[in-house]
């Protein structure tokens, strides 16, 4: 049985987590500028919300930034609590019985002025019914070709998982493939990465360690791929392909993400659940 310490416990490493992302990402904005973005660097906004009027459904806080390397990122934490709608507890293991749940994770979406920088998602989270269980994923989007860091991405997160599990990142590798695809267009959304949902091996502990891991993986590789591609400049076509390339982001989000769904289903804030949207879209 799951206690408030154990509930405090991951509330606390997703705020820790946000508050490392967010520092990296603030001293990218100081340390470069492209030629092209003569703006001053980003700096976090911070805006924290509560779910219900009363207080007692929890709430998250919204960090966003806007600056001359990140066009928009975004990293929400957030935790929630309260009841299922009927029509809602039917998707969610546990809530048979009771409609009862507690949720607490940290999401992050990035988009970047640069073609050349790939576009980045990453999210994990702890949910309790009368069940409970850690979920999450990381995915990058890249516009151009990009196989270095694609692969560097891809070595770090194997690397990662296997230190828990050796079947973790093919099963998870395939779950993402799957999970992030535009079925009426018939491709990926972009380069992948792992998706993972529903774990609970009976080992709390390990499986808390797992969801950490995942977040130091991404602290570390993100921002190590964005300086490696940070002084490439590019043309208004280039730039284009970038905006077009957004827009399957966007139709993803819209019409098939469990994260967008869970929110909108369960009260959360709308301008956290949409905070995944790029600033600016084309499609042809």
């Amino acid at each position: 049985m799951l206690t408030n310490k154990n509930k405090q416990q991951v509330e606390d490493w997703f705020k820790t987590l946000r508050n490392q992302i967010c520092k990296s990402f603030e001293e990218i904005e100081i340390q470069f500028q492209h030629k092209l973005i003569k703006e001053r660097p980003g700096k976090f906004s911070k805006k924290k919300w509560k779910r219900l009027k009363n207080n007692k459904g929890g709430g998250g806080e919204i960090s966003t930034m806007k600056g001359r390397i990140f066009e928009k990122v975004g990293v929400n934490i957030s935790t929630v609590y309260g009841n299922f709608s009927k029509e809602f507890r039917k998707q969610i293991p546990g809530c048979k019985k009771s409609p009862k749940f507690w949720a607490s994770g940290i999401s992050l979406v990035a988009h970047l002025h640069s073609p050349f920088i790939t576009a980045a998602h990453f999210n994990t989270r702890h949910i309790i019914t009368s069940k409970s269980w850690f979920g999450g994923g990381t995915d990058i989007t890249p516009t151009m070709p990009d196989k270095k860091n694609i692969n560097f991405f891809h070595n770090s997160l194997k690397k990662t998982c296997s230190i828990h599990n050796k079947k973790y990142y093919p099963k998870f590798k395939k779950w993402c493939d799957e999970y992030f695809y535009l079925k009426h267009r018939k491709e990926t959304r972009g380069a992948g990465g792992i998706f993972f949902d529903y774990i609970n091996t009976n080992k709390w502990e390990e499986d808390f360690e797992f969801t950490k891991n995942i977040g130091k993986c991404f602290l570390e590789t993100y921002p190590r791929i964005i300086k490696n591609n940070i002084k490439k400049s590019w043309t208004k076509n280039d730039r284009e392909k970038l905006l077009i390339k957004r827009g399957r982001y966007a139709e993803f989000n819209l019409l098939y993400d469990r994260g967008t769904q869970f929110g909108l289903k369960t009260g959360g804030n709308i301008e956290a659940i949409l905070m995944s949207m790029p600033p600016t879209v084309k499609w042809i």
